[in-house]
């Protein structure tokens, strides 16, 4: 069973700052990191490995500069069997389109798989559309936001997150499906898979635009319909007011003044 994981090495959002001059994220000095959902897929394909380990091969899928070779060898001494990096001058810029147009020729091109796993989203970028837009490419069955999965043969079953409860849902494989951070509680890196990454010649494949069949005006800046307007960080505006005396006191004077900012009905 050949299982491929998508992961996405992002800044750590706890330390992003917005240049509020040219709009742009301050890069320099702000940390990369795997994107956290993405370590939530690979646990979940890892588990599946740890059952039959035999049969399971794990193979790690990125895009991104040549930096991003740090999350795909730390996937690899979390355990994960194979990495590959997409890394392109010509794939700069790509949006959710264009990201997922790309990740799909490179999977076709790496040749047969039964399954597929992502990350719920990416957290510099919110979207959760990358892992749908890749099924809808490899024209793929896809189950969203899963909570729990598990595997019976050629069946999946999948329990899907939903706002007031979850859907179990089944499906035959080939299939993708995305995790949520309910999923599992993701392993750190061992000695073990530290100490046979290391002895790889070459750990992390790198292919380009010349190693997969696209269309060059498809990929990239080029080939993305989204357009960022503008990026800023919000500027607080609201006003903190405590009122202070008897509760029924205090309650009633609550009352008026939400009545007055017309947030409740009088």
């Amino acid at each position: 069973m050949k299982i491929i994981v998508c992961i996405k090495q992002v800044p750590n959002t706890k330390e992003i700052r917005i240049d509020p001059e040219t709009g742009t994220m301050i890069r320099k000095g702000v940390p990369s990191i795997i994107n956290p959902d993405d370590k939530h897929a690979l646990e979940a394909a890892l588990a599946l490995k740890d059952a039959n380990p035999a049969e399971v091969h794990v193979t790690v899928l990125s895009m991104g500069p040549l930096q991003a070779k740090d999350a795909l060898m730390e996937c690899l001494c979390i355990g994960a069997d194979e990495a590959v990096l997409l890394s392109d001058r010509a794939f700069g810029g790509a949006d959710t389109w264009a990201t997922a147009h790309t990740l799909a020729a490179a999977i076709r091109k790496m040749g047969a798989f039964d399954l597929i796993l992502c990350g719920q989203q990416a957290i510099d970028g919110d979207t959760a559309q990358v892992g749908p837009q890749l099924a809808d490419r490899l024209n793929l069955p896809q189950v969203t936001y899963a909570q729990a999965l598990s595997l019976e043969g050629n069946t999946l079953t999948v329990e899907r997150q939903m706002e007031d409860g979850y859907q179990v849902i089944r499906t035959a494989l080939p299939a993708l499906v995305t995790a949520t951070r309910k999923l599992n509680q993701p392993r750190y890196m061992n000695v073990r898979d530290i100490v046979r990454v290391t002895r790889l010649e070459e750990p992390v494949q790198v292919m380009g635009l010349a190693d997969i069949d696209i269309d060059p005006s498809e990929i990239g800046l080029k080939g993305s319909p989204t357009r960022v307007k503008r990026s800023f960080s919000p500027t607080p505006g609201s006003e903190v007011r405590f009122l202070e005396g008897d509760p029924t006191e205090m309650a009633a004077a609550l009352l008026t003044e939400l009545r007055e900012l017309t947030l409740v009905k009088k």
